[in-house]
């Protein structure tokens, strides 16, 4: 048994979690109310759109019938808890070297070889063992920085682009994405991926073991697959 995840990652975690629920079930309310995106700085009834989405039932929204209103005040609260957190949680990890150490990829383990053989390992559901376990590997640490660095950021510059008061405020946010409506699309876009990434990760939890997964994100303890010892000493995974 070894400390994987810290306090500070796994508060992080499943207050994320639940923001993040919260976020994309609201924006499918949303959503709803104006099922079409654009590209530039106009978008209405009567201009082409780019995609448009379905209707969305009401199991999969909030609030669960017809209130634009309401999924705009649960967005806009969640946001404001996500944003912060991840602002927060980013911080302390540059503080106490986690990024540095068990997110950034090494460049032995960007070489091809390397990448092709974790792609093989994990399509064939081969985990690693023993001590190897314990650190991320490229896939994970290239999936979990893309998530970290880009795709979250980019999530919330987008959300503020689209307020009108923050677009009045700081007028460089619309013209960073080209418009409001850009910024709209680009918001689903990451939304959409992150909602992939979470599937991913959750069907690699059940089949990685469920149990020693969770354990390890609700009490920091996680017990080592059997598999032969590395003479490196395990990094905190947090």
């Amino acid at each position: 048994m070894i400390d994987r995840h810290r306090l500070s990652t796994r508060l992080w975690h499943w207050l994320s979690a639940l923001a993040v629920i919260v976020l994309l079930m609201s924006g499918l309310m949303i959503s709803n109310a104006h099922p079409r995106l654009y590209w530039g700085e106009y978008g209405a009834n009567f201009d082409a759109p780019w995609l448009e989405l379905p209707n969305f039932p009401g199991w999969i929204t909030i609030p669960s019938t017809y209130d634009l209103a309401g999924a705009r005040r649960w967005h806009l609260f969640f946001a404001w808890v996500f944003g912060l957190s991840l602002f927060l949680y980013l911080l302390w990890s540059l503080v106490n070297g986690h990024l540095r150490r068990d997110v950034v990829p090494g460049a032995r383990e960007l070489a091809p070889s390397h990448l092709w053989q974790d792609i093989k390992d994990h399509a064939r559901l081969r985990f690693p063992t023993g001590e190897a376990a314990a650190r991320y590997n490229i896939l994970q640490k290239l999936s979990y920085g893309g998530v970290l660095l880009v795709l979250l950021p980019l999530l919330l510059l987008t959300g503020l682009a689209m307020s009108p008061a923050m677009g009045a405020a700081w007028p460089w946010l619309n013209e960073l994405f080209a418009g409001r409506q850009s910024a709209r699309s680009i918001h689903f876009i990451c939304a959409s991926l992150i909602g992939l990434f979470i599937i991913v990760h959750v069907v690699m939890v059940v089949l990685a073991g469920p149990i020693n997964e969770m354990r390890s994100m609700i009490t920091g303890r996680y017990r080592l697959p059997d598999g032969p010892v590395e003479p490196q000493e395990p990094a905190h995974a947090d």
